[in-house]
Protein backbone atom coordinates (compact mmCIF):
# COMPACT_ATOMS: atom_id res chain seq x y z
CA UNK A 1 0.00 0.00 0.00
CA UNK A 2 3.08 2.43 0.97
CA UNK A 3 4.11 1.80 -2.33
CA UNK A 4 1.42 2.42 -4.42
CA UNK A 5 1.05 5.83 -2.69
CA UNK A 6 4.47 6.22 -3.52
CA UNK A 7 4.73 6.12 -7.30
CA UNK A 8 1.42 8.24 -6.92
CA UNK A 9 3.32 10.91 -5.48
CA UNK A 10 6.16 10.41 -7.60
CA UNK A 11 3.78 10.35 -10.63
CA UNK A 12 2.03 13.88 -9.72
CA UNK A 13 5.67 15.28 -8.89
CA UNK A 14 6.67 14.51 -12.33
CA UNK A 15 3.71 16.15 -14.31
CA UNK A 16 4.16 19.31 -11.71
CA UNK A 17 7.93 19.73 -13.52
CA UNK A 18 6.95 19.03 -16.91
CA UNK A 19 4.15 21.98 -16.64
CA UNK A 20 5.96 24.50 -14.67
CA UNK A 21 9.58 23.95 -15.90
CA UNK A 22 9.18 27.31 -18.38
CA UNK A 23 8.12 29.31 -15.28
CA UNK A 24 10.80 27.91 -13.11
CA UNK A 25 13.29 28.56 -15.94
CA UNK A 26 12.29 31.49 -16.06
CA UNK A 27 12.42 32.82 -12.63
CA UNK A 28 15.41 31.26 -11.67
CA UNK A 29 17.58 31.42 -14.81
CA UNK A 30 16.05 33.15 -17.64
CA UNK A 31 17.15 36.34 -19.99
CA UNK A 32 16.13 39.58 -18.40
CA UNK A 33 13.03 39.88 -20.86
CA UNK A 34 11.59 36.40 -20.59
CA UNK A 35 11.56 37.42 -16.38
CA UNK A 36 9.56 40.56 -18.00
CA UNK A 37 7.86 39.22 -19.39
CA UNK A 38 6.20 36.22 -16.84
CA UNK A 39 6.61 39.57 -13.63
CA UNK A 40 4.29 41.86 -16.21
CA UNK A 41 2.03 38.94 -17.51
CA UNK A 42 3.65 39.04 -20.93
CA UNK A 43 1.08 39.99 -24.20
CA UNK A 44 -1.41 37.39 -23.15
CA UNK A 45 -1.38 38.69 -19.34
CA UNK A 46 -2.81 42.36 -20.77
CA UNK A 47 -0.54 44.16 -18.66
CA UNK A 48 2.36 44.17 -20.62
CA UNK A 49 3.52 46.51 -24.02
CA UNK A 50 1.17 44.87 -26.23
CA UNK A 51 -1.80 47.26 -27.14
CA UNK A 52 -5.30 45.18 -26.67
CA UNK A 53 -7.75 44.21 -29.47
CA UNK A 54 -11.23 46.41 -29.07
CA UNK A 55 -13.63 47.58 -31.24
CA UNK A 56 -14.88 51.58 -31.20
CA UNK A 57 -17.96 53.42 -31.67
CA UNK A 58 -18.33 57.57 -31.74
CA UNK A 59 -21.10 58.79 -29.82
CA UNK A 60 -23.25 60.77 -31.65
CA UNK A 61 -26.11 63.67 -31.27
CA UNK A 62 -29.53 62.09 -32.43
CA UNK A 63 -33.56 62.23 -31.81
CA UNK A 64 -34.13 59.40 -29.86
CA UNK A 65 -38.51 58.42 -29.22
CA UNK A 66 -39.23 57.28 -25.88
CA UNK A 67 -40.94 54.22 -26.38
CA UNK A 68 -43.44 51.81 -24.07
CA UNK A 69 -43.85 47.88 -25.12
CA UNK A 70 -46.88 46.00 -23.92
CA UNK A 71 -47.97 42.47 -24.66
CA UNK A 72 -51.50 41.89 -25.29
CA UNK A 73 -53.44 40.25 -28.42
CA UNK A 74 -55.02 41.86 -31.48
CA UNK A 75 -59.07 41.28 -31.79
CA UNK A 76 -61.60 42.69 -34.26
CA UNK A 77 -63.39 45.90 -33.70
CA UNK A 78 -66.55 44.14 -34.78
CA UNK A 79 -67.03 40.56 -34.44
CA UNK A 80 -70.68 38.12 -34.96
CA UNK A 81 -72.10 35.07 -34.32
CA UNK A 82 -74.66 34.52 -36.78
CA UNK A 83 -77.67 32.38 -35.34
CA UNK A 84 -80.74 31.36 -37.16
CA UNK A 85 -83.74 34.06 -36.07
CA UNK A 86 -86.17 31.37 -37.09
CA UNK A 87 -86.88 27.58 -36.45
CA UNK A 88 -86.50 25.09 -39.76
CA UNK A 89 -84.01 23.03 -42.16
CA UNK A 90 -81.09 24.46 -43.43
CA UNK A 91 -81.51 24.41 -47.21
CA UNK A 92 -78.48 26.07 -48.71
CA UNK A 93 -74.97 27.66 -47.20
CA UNK A 94 -73.98 30.11 -49.77
CA UNK A 95 -70.87 31.51 -48.49
CA UNK A 96 -67.46 30.03 -48.78
CA UNK A 97 -65.52 29.14 -45.48
CA UNK A 98 -62.75 31.95 -45.29
CA UNK A 99 -64.68 34.52 -47.71
CA UNK A 100 -64.64 38.06 -47.75
CA UNK A 101 -68.48 39.46 -46.86
CA UNK A 102 -70.25 42.54 -47.03
CA UNK A 103 -72.98 43.37 -45.03
CA UNK A 104 -76.50 42.67 -46.29
CA UNK A 105 -74.77 39.45 -48.43
CA UNK A 106 -76.92 36.44 -48.06
CA UNK A 107 -75.27 33.53 -46.18
CA UNK A 108 -77.67 30.90 -45.80
CA UNK A 109 -81.13 30.09 -46.59
CA UNK A 110 -83.78 28.28 -44.41
CA UNK A 111 -87.11 26.13 -45.52
CA UNK A 112 -90.06 28.76 -45.95
CA UNK A 113 -92.34 27.18 -46.91
CA UNK A 114 -93.86 27.03 -43.19
CA UNK A 115 -93.67 30.97 -42.73
CA UNK A 116 -94.92 31.48 -46.46
CA UNK A 117 -98.01 30.04 -45.78
CA UNK A 118 -98.31 32.63 -42.53
CA UNK A 119 -97.57 35.21 -44.69
CA UNK A 120 -100.31 34.54 -47.82
CA UNK A 121 -102.99 33.83 -44.94
CA UNK A 122 -102.23 37.24 -43.54
CA UNK A 123 -102.72 39.00 -46.50
CA UNK A 124 -105.69 37.22 -47.29
CA UNK A 125 -107.35 37.90 -43.78
CA UNK A 126 -106.18 41.50 -44.71
CA UNK A 127 -107.66 41.80 -48.02
CA UNK A 128 -111.10 40.64 -46.22
CA UNK A 129 -111.34 43.21 -43.55
CA UNK A 130 -110.63 45.83 -46.59
CA UNK A 131 -113.73 44.80 -48.15
CA UNK A 132 -115.56 44.74 -45.17
CA UNK A 133 -114.36 48.01 -44.14
CA UNK A 134 -115.17 49.13 -47.80
CA UNK A 135 -119.08 48.46 -47.51
CA UNK A 136 -119.32 49.97 -44.04
CA UNK A 137 -118.24 52.56 -45.22
CA UNK A 138 -121.13 52.94 -48.40
CA UNK A 139 -123.46 51.85 -45.61
CA UNK A 140 -122.65 54.94 -43.52
CA UNK A 141 -122.42 57.36 -46.34
CA UNK A 142 -126.48 56.42 -47.15
CA UNK A 143 -127.82 55.97 -43.57
CA UNK A 144 -125.88 59.96 -42.82
CA UNK A 145 -127.60 61.21 -46.09
CA UNK A 146 -131.15 59.57 -44.86
CA UNK A 147 -130.66 60.79 -41.75
CA UNK A 148 -129.61 64.15 -43.10
CA UNK A 149 -132.72 64.06 -45.25
CA UNK A 150 -135.11 62.83 -42.15
CA UNK A 151 -135.85 59.92 -43.77
CA UNK A 152 -133.82 57.49 -41.46
CA UNK A 153 -132.94 57.45 -37.53
CA UNK A 154 -129.68 59.26 -36.87
CA UNK A 155 -129.09 56.04 -34.54
CA UNK A 156 -128.41 54.04 -37.41
CA UNK A 157 -126.18 56.73 -39.10
CA UNK A 158 -124.19 56.34 -35.74
CA UNK A 159 -123.95 52.68 -35.65
CA UNK A 160 -122.86 52.74 -39.20
CA UNK A 161 -120.13 55.27 -38.45
CA UNK A 162 -119.02 53.05 -35.18
CA UNK A 163 -118.99 49.70 -37.39
CA UNK A 164 -116.53 51.50 -39.42
CA UNK A 165 -114.23 52.71 -37.02
CA UNK A 166 -113.93 49.16 -36.17
CA UNK A 167 -113.07 47.99 -39.64
CA UNK A 168 -110.61 50.19 -39.26
CA UNK A 169 -109.12 49.20 -36.18
CA UNK A 170 -109.32 45.69 -37.69
CA UNK A 171 -107.87 46.57 -40.63
CA UNK A 172 -104.24 47.96 -39.20
CA UNK A 173 -104.13 44.81 -37.15
CA UNK A 174 -104.44 42.63 -40.06
CA UNK A 175 -101.87 44.81 -41.79
CA UNK A 176 -99.50 44.32 -38.35
CA UNK A 177 -99.77 40.46 -38.83
CA UNK A 178 -98.84 41.03 -42.39
CA UNK A 179 -95.92 42.89 -41.43
CA UNK A 180 -94.81 40.49 -38.88
CA UNK A 181 -95.40 37.43 -41.68
CA UNK A 182 -92.99 39.35 -43.78
CA UNK A 183 -90.28 39.81 -41.47
CA UNK A 184 -90.44 36.46 -40.31
CA UNK A 185 -90.42 34.74 -44.08
CA UNK A 186 -87.65 37.25 -44.89
CA UNK A 187 -85.67 35.90 -42.03
CA UNK A 188 -85.15 32.89 -43.60
CA UNK A 189 -82.75 33.97 -45.28
CA UNK A 190 -80.04 34.50 -43.36
CA UNK A 191 -78.21 37.91 -44.23
CA UNK A 192 -74.11 38.99 -42.83
CA UNK A 193 -75.04 41.77 -40.04
CA UNK A 194 -71.60 42.87 -40.83
CA UNK A 195 -68.64 42.77 -43.01
CA UNK A 196 -66.22 40.66 -42.21
CA UNK A 197 -64.32 37.37 -42.86
CA UNK A 198 -66.76 34.22 -42.98
CA UNK A 199 -64.81 31.90 -40.09
CA UNK A 200 -65.62 28.25 -40.19
CA UNK A 201 -68.84 26.91 -41.35
CA UNK A 202 -70.89 25.80 -38.02
CA UNK A 203 -73.66 23.43 -39.67
CA UNK A 204 -74.32 21.62 -42.87
CA UNK A 205 -77.12 22.29 -44.93
CA UNK A 206 -79.83 19.77 -44.11
CA UNK A 207 -79.91 20.13 -40.49
CA UNK A 208 -82.70 21.88 -38.50
CA UNK A 209 -81.95 25.40 -37.03
CA UNK A 210 -83.63 26.93 -34.71
CA UNK A 211 -83.50 30.44 -32.81
CA UNK A 212 -81.85 28.78 -29.39
CA UNK A 213 -79.23 27.42 -31.30
CA UNK A 214 -75.86 28.13 -29.41
CA UNK A 215 -73.80 26.77 -31.71
CA UNK A 216 -74.73 29.36 -34.76
CA UNK A 217 -74.63 29.34 -38.52
CA UNK A 218 -71.23 30.92 -39.35
CA UNK A 219 -68.75 33.84 -37.60
CA UNK A 220 -67.71 37.21 -39.12
CA UNK A 221 -65.08 39.28 -37.88
CA UNK A 222 -63.27 42.43 -39.14
CA UNK A 223 -60.05 42.36 -39.94
CA UNK A 224 -59.61 45.62 -41.47
CA UNK A 225 -59.31 47.47 -39.29
CA UNK A 226 -58.12 45.44 -36.57
CA UNK A 227 -57.52 46.37 -32.98
CA UNK A 228 -54.37 45.60 -29.99
CA UNK A 229 -55.55 45.03 -26.47
CA UNK A 230 -52.87 45.19 -24.65
CA UNK A 231 -51.08 46.53 -21.18
CA UNK A 232 -49.00 48.89 -19.31
CA UNK A 233 -47.99 49.41 -15.84
CA UNK A 234 -49.97 52.34 -13.84
CA UNK A 235 -46.84 53.97 -13.98
CA UNK A 236 -47.07 55.06 -17.45
CA UNK A 237 -50.46 56.61 -17.22
CA UNK A 238 -49.24 60.43 -17.40
CA UNK A 239 -46.50 59.26 -20.20
CA UNK A 240 -49.39 58.01 -22.49
CA UNK A 241 -51.99 60.80 -21.62
CA UNK A 242 -49.36 63.78 -22.37
CA UNK A 243 -48.83 62.03 -25.46
CA UNK A 244 -52.16 61.74 -26.42
CA UNK A 245 -52.65 65.18 -25.52
CA UNK A 246 -49.81 66.65 -27.33
CA UNK A 247 -51.98 65.01 -30.25
CA UNK A 248 -51.45 61.34 -30.42
CA UNK A 249 -48.93 58.15 -29.30
CA UNK A 250 -47.76 56.38 -32.66
CA UNK A 251 -47.93 52.24 -31.91
CA UNK A 252 -46.37 49.43 -33.84
CA UNK A 253 -47.08 45.82 -33.79
CA UNK A 254 -43.87 43.82 -33.26
CA UNK A 255 -43.73 40.30 -34.17
CA UNK A 256 -42.75 37.28 -31.35
CA UNK A 257 -38.80 38.31 -31.66
CA UNK A 258 -39.57 41.71 -30.30
CA UNK A 259 -38.26 43.23 -33.18
CA UNK A 260 -39.87 43.21 -36.57
CA UNK A 261 -42.21 45.60 -37.06
CA UNK A 262 -45.55 43.75 -38.11
CA UNK A 263 -47.89 47.03 -38.78
CA UNK A 264 -47.82 50.75 -37.87
CA UNK A 265 -50.90 52.22 -36.09
CA UNK A 266 -51.77 54.69 -33.33
CA UNK A 267 -53.25 54.48 -29.86
CA UNK A 268 -57.24 54.73 -29.65
CA UNK A 269 -57.82 54.28 -26.18
CA UNK A 270 -57.22 54.20 -22.19
CA UNK A 271 -58.92 52.17 -20.58
CA UNK A 272 -60.88 54.85 -17.23
CA UNK A 273 -59.62 52.32 -13.95
CA UNK A 274 -56.31 50.20 -13.44
CA UNK A 275 -56.30 46.92 -12.48
CA UNK A 276 -55.54 46.96 -8.65
CA UNK A 277 -54.96 43.48 -8.71
CA UNK A 278 -52.24 43.99 -11.39
CA UNK A 279 -51.23 47.86 -10.73
CA UNK A 280 -51.43 47.26 -15.04
CA UNK A 281 -54.07 49.38 -17.15
CA UNK A 282 -55.54 48.49 -20.50
CA UNK A 283 -55.11 50.28 -23.46
CA UNK A 284 -56.42 49.90 -27.28
CA UNK A 285 -54.16 51.04 -30.34
CA UNK A 286 -55.93 50.35 -34.09
CA UNK A 287 -53.97 49.35 -37.06
CA UNK A 288 -55.04 49.50 -40.83
CA UNK A 289 -53.91 45.65 -41.52
CA UNK A 290 -53.27 46.44 -45.22
CA UNK A 291 -51.33 43.84 -45.66
CA UNK A 292 -53.52 41.20 -43.83
CA UNK A 293 -50.62 39.78 -41.37
CA UNK A 294 -52.19 40.52 -37.99
CA UNK A 295 -55.16 38.43 -37.18
CA UNK A 296 -57.91 38.16 -34.13
CA UNK A 297 -56.76 36.25 -31.31
CA UNK A 298 -52.57 36.84 -32.30
CA UNK A 299 -50.18 37.17 -29.27
CA UNK A 300 -48.26 40.69 -30.08
CA UNK A 301 -45.99 43.36 -28.51
CA UNK A 302 -47.12 47.01 -28.70
CA UNK A 303 -44.56 49.36 -28.89
CA UNK A 304 -45.54 53.14 -28.09
CA UNK A 305 -43.34 56.48 -28.77
CA UNK A 306 -44.89 58.80 -25.74
CA UNK A 307 -41.83 61.24 -26.44
CA UNK A 308 -38.61 62.19 -28.24
CA UNK A 309 -35.38 63.31 -26.34
CA UNK A 310 -34.29 65.83 -28.97
CA UNK A 311 -30.51 65.68 -29.95
CA UNK A 312 -29.55 63.89 -27.01
CA UNK A 313 -25.76 61.84 -26.98
CA UNK A 314 -25.66 57.89 -27.19
CA UNK A 315 -23.88 55.26 -27.46
CA UNK A 316 -23.99 51.58 -28.37
CA UNK A 317 -25.94 49.25 -25.13
CA UNK A 318 -23.24 47.26 -25.21
CA UNK A 319 -20.87 50.34 -24.07
CA UNK A 320 -21.71 50.67 -20.99
CA UNK A 321 -20.63 49.11 -18.05
CA UNK A 322 -21.57 48.45 -14.57
CA UNK A 323 -19.02 48.77 -11.96
CA UNK A 324 -19.46 49.36 -8.06
CA UNK A 325 -19.53 52.55 -8.40
CA UNK A 326 -22.38 52.81 -11.04
CA UNK A 327 -22.28 52.47 -14.61
CA UNK A 328 -18.83 53.38 -17.00
CA UNK A 329 -17.34 53.27 -20.11
CA UNK A 330 -14.13 53.52 -21.77
CA UNK A 331 -13.18 56.70 -23.84
CA UNK A 332 -10.25 55.84 -25.96
CA UNK A 333 -8.05 59.13 -26.48
CA UNK A 334 -5.83 60.08 -29.21
CA UNK A 335 -2.57 58.38 -27.85
CA UNK A 336 -4.79 54.96 -27.81
CA UNK A 337 -5.17 54.77 -24.15
CA UNK A 338 -8.43 53.29 -22.89
CA UNK A 339 -9.71 55.41 -20.11
CA UNK A 340 -12.47 54.71 -17.40
CA UNK A 341 -15.14 57.22 -17.76
CA UNK A 342 -18.39 57.54 -15.38
CA UNK A 343 -21.66 58.41 -16.91
CA UNK A 344 -25.22 58.79 -16.02
CA UNK A 345 -26.99 56.93 -18.06
CA UNK A 346 -30.73 58.52 -18.63
CA UNK A 347 -32.02 55.74 -21.13
CA UNK A 348 -30.79 52.58 -22.38
CA UNK A 349 -32.04 49.20 -24.50
CA UNK A 350 -30.10 46.54 -25.48
CA UNK A 351 -28.76 48.54 -28.34
CA UNK A 352 -29.01 52.24 -27.34
CA UNK A 353 -28.14 54.05 -24.33
CA UNK A 354 -29.04 58.10 -24.10
CA UNK A 355 -26.06 59.48 -22.08
CA UNK A 356 -26.79 62.50 -19.74
CA UNK A 357 -23.40 62.77 -18.42
CA UNK A 358 -20.09 62.07 -18.85
CA UNK A 359 -19.45 61.49 -22.81
CA UNK A 360 -19.63 64.22 -25.68
CA UNK A 361 -20.34 63.34 -29.11
CA UNK A 362 -17.83 62.24 -31.28
CA UNK A 363 -15.81 60.64 -28.22
CA UNK A 364 -14.88 56.51 -29.41
CA UNK A 365 -16.21 54.32 -26.43
CA UNK A 366 -15.05 50.51 -26.54
CA UNK A 367 -17.70 48.74 -27.34
CA UNK A 368 -16.00 45.08 -27.73
CA UNK A 369 -13.09 43.62 -26.04
CA UNK A 370 -13.73 44.91 -22.51
CA UNK A 371 -11.84 41.06 -21.39
CA UNK A 372 -8.43 42.31 -20.90
CA UNK A 373 -8.99 46.39 -20.60
CA UNK A 374 -8.22 48.16 -17.52
CA UNK A 375 -7.60 52.20 -17.14
CA UNK A 376 -4.99 53.68 -19.03
CA UNK A 377 -4.39 50.31 -20.99
CA UNK A 378 -3.00 50.72 -24.74
CA UNK A 379 -5.79 49.50 -27.27
CA UNK A 380 -5.26 48.67 -30.87
CA UNK A 381 -9.12 49.97 -32.47
CA UNK A 382 -10.85 47.91 -35.02
CA UNK A 383 -13.07 49.21 -37.19
CA UNK A 384 -16.81 49.39 -35.80
CA UNK A 385 -18.37 47.75 -38.77
CA UNK A 386 -16.63 44.65 -37.78
CA UNK A 387 -18.12 44.48 -34.49
CA UNK A 388 -20.19 41.52 -35.03
CA UNK A 389 -17.02 39.32 -36.90
CA UNK A 390 -14.44 40.32 -34.95
CA UNK A 391 -16.13 40.13 -31.58
CA UNK A 392 -14.53 36.82 -30.44
CA UNK A 393 -11.35 37.56 -31.71
CA UNK A 394 -11.24 40.90 -29.70
CA UNK A 395 -12.24 39.36 -26.25
CA UNK A 396 -9.81 36.47 -26.61
CA UNK A 397 -7.00 36.25 -24.52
Amino acid sequence: MKRLLLLILAAALGVAVYVYWPTLTGWLGGDGEQRREVRGGGRRGGFGDQPIPVIAEAAKRQDVPVTLDGVGSFQSPNAALVRAQVEGVLLEVTYREGQDVKAGDVLARIDPATYQAQYDQAVAQTAQVDAQLANARRDYDRYARLAKNDYGSQQQAETAKAQVAQFEAQLRYQQALVAQSKTTLDRTVVRAPISGRAGVRLVDPGNYVSAGDATGIVSIAQLQPISATFTLPQQNIAAVTQALTRGGAPAVALAPDGATALDEGALEVIDNQVDQTTGTVKLKATFPNAALTLWPGQFTTVRLTVDTLKDAVTVPGPAVQQGPDGPFVFVIDKDRTARQRPVEVARQTAALAVIAKGVEADDQVVVTGFTRLRDGSKVAVGAAGARGEDRDAAETP
